[in-house]
């Protein structure tokens, strides 16, 4: 190590540095595009994420109103069946008395 290096030893140190220098520049370029990737798939998944979590609030709203309109009907219909039961019962009685 004490003598000193030639010049095509010099000239050949460098072209290996810079032979490195691009296989590095490449593999961070290669690194840069994926974590590209990755942020814009990131992007996409929240924005799914989002859009799901509303669609989940509007299924509940739903479910919500169609339980009411099905109450609703059974409440009418038992509503008419105890008025049609009542006035049978009142037009009995009423034959029971006119006779």
């Amino acid at each position: 190590m004490d003598q000193p290096i030639t010049r095509a030893e010099h000239e050949e140190f460098v072209r290996r540095m810079q032979d490195e220098h691009k296989r590095i520049h490449h593999r961070i370029a290669d690194i840069e595009r994926t974590v590209d990737r990755i942020h814009d798939l990131t992007s996409s998944v929240e924005r799914l994420a989002t859009s799901v979590e509303q669609m989940a609030q509007v299924q509940r709203v739903h479910a919500e109103q169609i339980e009411r309109l099905e109450s609703r009907d059974g409440e009418m219909w038992r509503k008419a069946v105890g008025y049609a039961v009542t006035a049978a019962i009142g037009v009995a009685i009423g034959l029971i008395f006119n006779i």
